[in-house]
């Protein structure tokens, strides 16, 4: 399959970027590292005007500490943070989380941002960024506004962002030094999308005991507090598949055996 015909530009600067997606409306979209994009582009499952490339925008490349928080461009690839070339949280938690996702080939490519503006149910940093209390740094045509992950991702597919806007950035928590943290994911073969995925954060020094299950089919599942067991997830999951739910349960139950370790 070929894609239908687009025009592509790259622009220099994240103002000039955001004026031609604004100016091209629903018709331009936003490329980064194109691992989702692309392969929908040649299935004509996309079928945009004009291809806006962001991934030469300075704005969307870095990394830097801020405070209490890590903030990563949403252009920053797997590969990236795999290599610890961006700070990390603590304890190594994105590096470990970036180095499972696909192969190499494709991790050199796909970006944060990208993947959450794609929302795949099964993808590593929808569930990732929601155990991790992330914050989605939003721009449009104003400012830009700061949007929970627990909000921005709607559903499978599916963003809180409008038409024109895009992805600038990820804000993401540093970790306590008691902190725990388990990340168990199930695919066919290495590589694949996921089967299930569970992460689990405990971070007594803020308060936090959190659970999250993706690879459901729809947006990540968020266990809180004495949400966080078994019983309750399948309560939540009780829809599905009775199979799937139950591996869903079973990755869980594991995520919270390492974290009790």
């Amino acid at each position: 399959m070929k894609p239908a015909p687009f025009d592509y530009v790259r622009p220099a600067s994240l103002a000039e970027a955001m004026r031609l997606l604004q100016e091209g409306g629903g018709a331009a979209r936003p490329l980064a590292g194109g691992q989702s994009l692309g392969p929908m582009l040649n299935l004509r499952l996309a079928q945009p005007k004009l291809l806006v490339d962001v991934t030469g925008i300075p704005e969307l490349s870095g990394a830097a500490e801020r405070g209490d928080t890590v903030v990563i461009g949403a252009a920053v690839t797997h590969a990236a943070i795999e290599d610890r070339r961006v700070p990390d949280i603590g304890q190594g938690v994105l590096t470990r989380i970036a180095a499972t996702i696909a192969y190499r080939a494709v991790r050199n490519r796909g970006t944060m941002g990208g993947s959450l503006a794609h929302a795949d149910p099964a993808a590593d940093w929808p569930t990732a960024l929601t155990a991790l209390g992330a914050t989605v740094i939003v721009r449009g045509a104003g400012t830009p506004h700061a949007v929970a992950i627990r909000d921005f991702i709607a559903g499978p597919f599916m963003t809180a962002l409008q038409p024109g806007e895009i992805v600038q950035a990820i804000e993401i928590p540093k970790l306590s030094a008691s902190a725990r943290w388990a990340w168990y994911k199930v695919c066919r073969k290495p590589g694949e999308f996921a089967s299930t995925i569970a992460a689990v954060l405990v971070d007594p020094a803020r308060g936090i005991r959190r659970a999250v299950i993706g690879a459901t089919g729809d947006r990540p599942v968020l266990l809180e507090g004495d949400e966080v067991s078994e019983a309750t997830l399948m309560q939540r999951l009780s829809g599905i598949d009775p199979i799937d739910r139950r591996v869903h349960g079973v990755a869980l139950k594991r995520a919270l055996a390492q974290v009790a370790a």
